[in-house]
């Protein structure tokens, strides 16, 4: 049975959960965040009381689990409200990482008072408390998630701000912008100008910019989230399977002296350095009038032609190896000729040499892959902003219309409107309500109603 949440909990309850690695390990980390958090913990700890000392205080102090003989070591951190993570009273009990200790632990603050922490409850609390933004609780989720370097970077970026600020700054524009908009019309007996047309046409502009901006963002996050692909290709029984076994670090592919083993292509995928690699073998590039063979043949072109590099194996001592006309024509980019089986003859000086029988080359090759995926690395949004793509484009709808009733001088009555929608949109980006800003905007700016 698959139960769902259907409403928020309750931010006045006091949870606890390991916010730790689980696993034995030198520490673990069981926090509790509200009101009560206090007032569990020093009912646990020998040692700990809630009043003693201000702001954030250390005490060292054991726990009596049941069953357990000994006490348990504990170091209680006590950090006060409202200047925490959650916002709220938060204690953190640090202790061995035992886990059948450590679930003792948990379950003595749970018969305490405290509640089960639901999945990303203490950023929710963070959120509520206003400690975060949308953009940015949703950035956590993306460092701890983070696969590479790369992405960590991107998670921790937006973490700082580097989306939720630009996203506000448009949007305390859009709201001044709408602003004047509406004390025009308040005002529109006395035949006033707030804001003229160029300004409207210029800001605007602006907001169009950059939400588009953050549209390819998110499409290029779409093809980012695809390892990075590189397909073998080369003449038959030109050592393709067997540079595949020794960049897969297993034999993932049959290999024979017999030309024409591999008629399917085969996948795989090798991580280190941070970095993802999509690798296949395809079949022998060869002319055949057999039917199966030229499926391979068939399948082994539409692999490369879906690949982000195809490696041209040119067999070391083979003599002239031409490559299809279907591949020489190929940017640079996409292609990196280079030679296998070095072992068994002479290397073109401009091919990298690599041999899969004493394993020389292979570490370059792996090198070479890596910074060709690193350079063909798209800046990809942490992936919580991916939620915002019908927003960006309701966005930009709206702000498209704006910009055409601006140009043929529609009434401003629909331009507001079409502001409104357009805020709206960038209120669910971050997570904010603009109504009450925006009232307060104009009666402290145009004094309306005096």
């Amino acid at each position: 049975m698959v139960t769902t949440r259907t409403s928020l909990p309750d931010p006045d309850d006091t949870i606890v959960a390991l916010s730790s690695a689980p696993g034995p390990g030198a520490r673990a980390i069981v926090r509790l965040s509200g009101r009560r958090s206090a007032a569990i913990a020093a009912g646990l700890v020998e040692g700990f009381t809630r009043d003693a000392g201000a702001g954030r205080q250390l005490v060292a102090g054991q726990v009596r689990l049941p069953g357990v003989v000994a006490p348990l070591p504990v170091e209680v951190y006590h950090f006060r409200a409202p200047h925490t993570y959650t916002g709220q009273d938060v204690i953190e009990l640090h202790t061995l990482s035992c886990p059948p200790l450590v679930e003792l632990l948990v379950g003595c603050c749970l018969d305490a008072g405290a509640r089960a922490a639901q999945p990303g409850e203490f950023t929710l609390r963070a959120f509520l408390a206003g400690k975060l933004d949308l953009t940015r609780a949703e950035a956590v989720l993306g460092v701890v998630e983070a696969g590479s370097r790369d992405e960590l970077k991107q998670a921790l970026t937006q973490l700082a701000g580097g989306m939720a600020q630009p996203l506000q700054e448009l949007r305390e524009d859009l709201l001044s912008l709408l602003a004047d908009v509406e004390a025009a019309l308040d005002f529109a007996d006395e035949d006033l100008q707030f804001v003229r047309s160029d300004e409207l046409l210029g800001r605007l502009a602006k907001g169009l910019a950059y939400l588009t901006l953050v549209r390819r963002q998110l499409e290029q996050r779409a093809l980012g989230e695809r390892p990075f692909r590189v397909v073998l290709a080369g003449c038959p029984n030109a050592g393709k399977s067997s540079l595949f076994n020794a960049l897969a670090g297993h034999d993932a592919a049959l290999v024979s002296a017999e030309p024409g083993t591999t008629r399917d292509y085969l996948e795989t995928t090798i991580a280190g350095e941070g970095l993802r690699l999509q690798l296949v073998d395809s079949a022998g590039v060869r002319e055949t009038a057999d039917d199966i063979e030229s499926s391979a043949q068939d399948l082994g072109r539409e692999q490369a032609e879906q690949a982000d590099l195809v490696l041209w194996c040119h067999e070391a001592g083979a003599g002239p190896q031409e490559m299809p006309a279907w591949l020489a024509c190929y940017p640079a980019a996409k292609l990196l000729p280079l030679a296998t089986k070095a072992d068994l003859g002479p290397v073109p000086a401009d091919l990298l040499a690599t041999s899969a029988a004493t394993g020389e080359g292979i570490e370059e090759l792996r090198r070479v892959l890596g910074e060709r995926a690193r350079q063909a690395g798209r800046a990809a949004l942490a992936p919580s902003l991916s939620r915002c793509r019908h927003h960006v484009d309701a966005g930009l709808g709206h702000l498209r219309q704006a910009h055409a009733m601006v140009l043929n001088e529609s009434p401003p009555e629909l331009l507001a409107l079409e502001l409104r929608l357009a805020l709206e949109e960038l209120g669910a980006m971050v997570g904010a309500v603009y109504t009450d800003d925006l009232l307060e905007r104009i009666f402290s700016r145009f004094c309306i109603g005096k």
